[in-house]
């Protein structure tokens, strides 16, 4: 099969790493870092990935994967003239943990986990000092000592639901390196250390077309993707 799969660049690594060793033909459409703030955007990209993905005129892909979970409702309403393959599960840490039961069961036991990751400490400020300073120094520019310090406060009040630092480490290079920010990071934050073993499993199955019921929804062309209040399957296709 040739397959397109489009990921956030926080998961370009792993995408690229599980398509090499698919025994498809997979194109990795990277966007842009961020878009699951904004939903919408997000729908409208994705949107956009997909309806590239029927212009190929000689060599038409036999579907589309998407290598995002729920996130924030970003993905419901996306459609295409080609099946959708997604992964059930509320965000990209699913993939990366290769299971949304490892998720929800790692989320049970360590309430106010922060995920860290290659992809999001490289593409991504992420929580800690480097992070407090800079922003701080960009506030003090545009606002003033005093107005920056009451702006930090008030930014700084949601690290305070959060309780715990934890790195996926899918073994890559530099894994040593970005362990060492996530515990200065969790020092720094007065936050708990931790780290889980990476699992390609999911995000490899997905590549490889071995698509079971439990852990992706198919889309067929005419649907849409809508979200499923009934169960833990999180989404669905109408």
């Amino acid at each position: 099969m040739r397959l397109q799969f489009i990921v956030c660049k926080v998961m370009q690594k792993e995408a690229y790493y599980c398509a090499a060793r698919s025994p498809n033909t997979v194109d990795v459409v990277v966007m842009k870092q961020g878009l699951h703030n904004e939903p919408e955007k997000l729908r409208r990209e994705v949107q956009k990935a997909l309806d590239t993905a029927t212009d190929t005129q000689n060599r038409p892909y036999d579907a589309s994967l998407l290598g995002y979970g729920l996130c924030s409702n970003g993905i419901i309403g996306l459609s295409a003239k080609i099946p959708i393959i997604v992964p059930r599960g509320h965000d990209c840490v699913t993939l990366l943990l290769g299971s949304k039961d490892v998720y929800k069961e790692y989320f049970e036991s360590h309430r106010g986990v922060y995920w860290f990751s290659p992809g999001w400490i490289e593409t991504d400020m992420q929580p800690g000092k480097e992070r407090f300073e800079r922003t701080l120094k960009e506030y003090i520019e545009k606002f003033g000592e005093d107005n920056a310090r009451y702006l930090m406060e008030t930014e700084q009040s949601w690290m305070k639901e959060y309780n715990w630092a934890t790195y996926i480490d899918w073994e890559f290079a530099n894994s040593e390196r970005e362990k060492q920010f996530t515990k200065k990071a969790a020092e720094y934050l007065n936050w708990k250390y931790d780290e889980v073993k990476g699992d390609s499993g999911l995000m490899q199955r997905l590549v490889d077309g071995r698509w079971n019921e439990k852990d992706f929804l198919v889309v067929r062309p005419g649907q849409k993707i809508t979200e499923n209040l009934t169960n833990d399957g999180l989404i669905k296709a109408e």
